[in-house]
């Protein structure tokens, strides 16, 4: 019982880990896609699951992985509406002409399978 229950503990810490890492990852990427108060959730979100994480605190960890998802939800639309908005047109022109180079480098072979009766 003591073996599951430390296992459940290290899977959790290792799940908020995990968040942790992606959250910052996304926060550099689409940082400047977010306004400030979604900002200001998802930064405040992921310092209360840090902290959690670092005590160790598994209820704490539950809460603060699910602040943080709630606040990634109204971000996510928001970071949406704006890849959509400045690259639909350049989007749909780039896989045109990227469709058209990518065979360029594929060339057809000829090729027989041996049975084991051929051998």
């Amino acid at each position: 019982a003591a073996d599951k229950a430390e296992k459940e503990k290290i899977e959790k810490l290792n799940q908020a880990d995990s968040l942790i890492f992606q959250t910052e990852k996304q926060l550099k990427e689409y940082g400047d896609k977010l306004s400030e108060g979604n900002k200001t959730a998802i930064n405040g979100a992921l310092d209360k699951l840090k902290a959690a994480h670092q005590s160790q605190d598994l209820a704490g960890v539950d809460s603060g992985m699910e602040d943080l998802n709630k606040a990634w939800e109204a971000a996510s639309q928001e970071i949406y509406n704006a890849t959509q908005g400045a690259g639909a047109q350049p989007g749909a022109d780039a896989g045109t002409s990227s469709a058209s180079e990518s065979g360029d480098g594929v060339s057809d072979v000829d090729y027989e399978e041996v049975s084991e009766d051929k051998k």
